[in-house]
């Protein structure tokens, strides 16, 4: 699989991925990052307790469900919404 141009321009660059890598720490130690990622792990536990496979799917945090990777990652902007849906 070939590499986006991000992840080239990173490779390349050193001081550019040493300012994104404490960048990414800072993000991901904010408490609704951390939320986020527990209510994921917490729901993959659940999901592979209860039989079922995972394989292909993310859990989608604003429908409170898992849909296919490609759905959820795939969506255009930053998280992919405008707005919060209801659970």
């Amino acid at each position: 699989m070939a590499l986006s141009k991000s992840a080239k321009y990173y490779r390349k660059n050193k001081a550019a991925r040493d300012k994104k890598k404490k960048y990414d720490a800072k993000l991901n130690k904010r408490p609704e990052q951390v939320k986020k990622r527990v209510e994921a792990n917490r729901a993959v536990r659940k999901r592979k307790a209860s039989g079922k496979s995972n394989k292909g799917l993310d859990y989608d945090h604003a429908v409170g469900k898992f849909v296919k990777t490609k759905t959820n990652r795939g969506r255009k902007g930053e998280g992919g919404r405008k707005k919060k849906y209801k659970r």
